[in-house]
């Protein structure tokens, strides 16, 4: 990973760790609480995702409960629908880090934080593991020499702009953490931004950019920081490259 990025990473996790550490006691002093329902809108902590291990749940398990998700997502994972995501082949901690804030009110949407509400913490590792194990959207043949390639790949040094790779990785996978007890990376629960949309991509982009996401993560306050080095070329063009893999 290069230095700037480094340096990104660095400012952005030292800068928010007094809240994620106040967040983070608020939570272990309530368990029971916490475990019992999802948090409403306006007691809802910021989620510091610097410790999240990679997840385990049951894919078998989980199959059996996505019934209401194909709606959406497609019964093997592919959006039916250009403004929601793809999430077969997903990382399985990312998609249950997500279905957590949804559920406890770090980020929201107007169906998505009622799809997750009553779902337990079992209901969400199993639904992650379901749809992380299966098949990606096939490739496609993206512009290596496209504005969005570069800047994907190498960032605007002149714009303070980073590479996404030193995150999300070259091939825009994201991250591969397997299940142990090791130490793990702040980064360990990005996503996989390879084959989504555009429009959902162009979407979540300008959310960082406006700030949109509150209480939000650490991962959140990470992504700010990087869209708000973006402008609206920027942004369609990474849209259309990943897009396009």
């Amino acid at each position: 990973m290069n230095r700037p990025l480094l340096l990104l990473l660095s400012a952005a996790v030292l800068g928010w760790a007094a809240s994620a550490g106040h967040a983070q006691a608020q939570a272990n002093a309530t368990p029971a609480a916490s475990a019992a329902a999802p948090a409403t809108a306006s007691s809802a902590t910021f989620l510091d995702l610097r410790g999240q291990p990679p997840i385990q749940g049951d894919a078998v398990a989980g199959a059996g409960k996505a019934a209401v998700c194909t709606a959406c997502h497609g019964p093997q994972g592919i959006a039916v629908a250009p403004n929601f995501p793809n999430l077969a082949g997903q990382s399985a901690t990312y998609l249950y880090v997500q279905l957590e804030q949804f559920h406890h009110g770090q980020r929201k949407d107007p169906v998505m934080t009622g799809q997750a509400a009553p779902l337990s913490d079992t209901d969400m590792r199993d639904l992650a593991s379901h749809f992380a194990s299966l098949p990606p959207k096939p490739s496609g043949q993206a512009d290596a020499g496209s504005r969005g390639a570069q800047v994907f790949l190498a960032g605007d040094p002149a714009r303070g702009i980073p590479p996404c790779q030193g995150c999300h990785g070259s091939d825009a996978l994201g991250s591969r953490a397997q299940p142990t007890n090791a130490p793990h990376p702040p980064w360990s629960t990005i996503p996989r931004l390879r084959g989504q949309s555009a429009i959902y991509l162009t979407k979540r982009l300008n959310d960082f950019r406006s700030q949109r996401i509150r209480p939000g993560s650490s991962n959140t306050r990470v992504m700010e920081g990087v869209a708000g080095t973006l402008d609206d070329a920027d942004v369609q063009a990474l849209a259309a490259y990943l897009s396009s893999l």
